[in-house]
């Protein structure tokens, strides 16, 4: 079978970091590239989820709570003084 080469640009330190999980798994980073070129033509997609970062204050279900408390604070309904203190137990129960 033919070889050819694929360069790859990465940043120095994870380049690092890379060749030394390659080493803990036995493998190096020619094999482990490999095997992940291999399992992404078998699966036919990237062989495992990729996300952004997801912060759970922007989902929907959030965002309407918070309309819906806007609306509760402009009609002058639940609103209570909590010192810091006391927010912050509410927190840790």
């Amino acid at each position: 079978m033919a070889q050819s080469i694929l360069s790859v640009r990465v940043d120095s330190n994870i380049r690092k970091s890379f060749d030394r999980f390659c080493a803990s798994a036995g493998l190096n980073p020619s094999v482990a590239i490999n095997m992940f070129i291999r399992a992404t033509l078998q699966e036919g997609r990237i062989p495992f989820e990729i996300r952004g970062s997801y912060d759970p204050f922007h989902s929907k279900a959030n965002k309407e709570r918070l309309l819906e408390a806007v609306k509760d604070v402009k009609a002058g309904r639940n609103i209570v003084k909590k010192t810091m203190k006391e927010l912050e137990e509410m927190e840790n129960d």
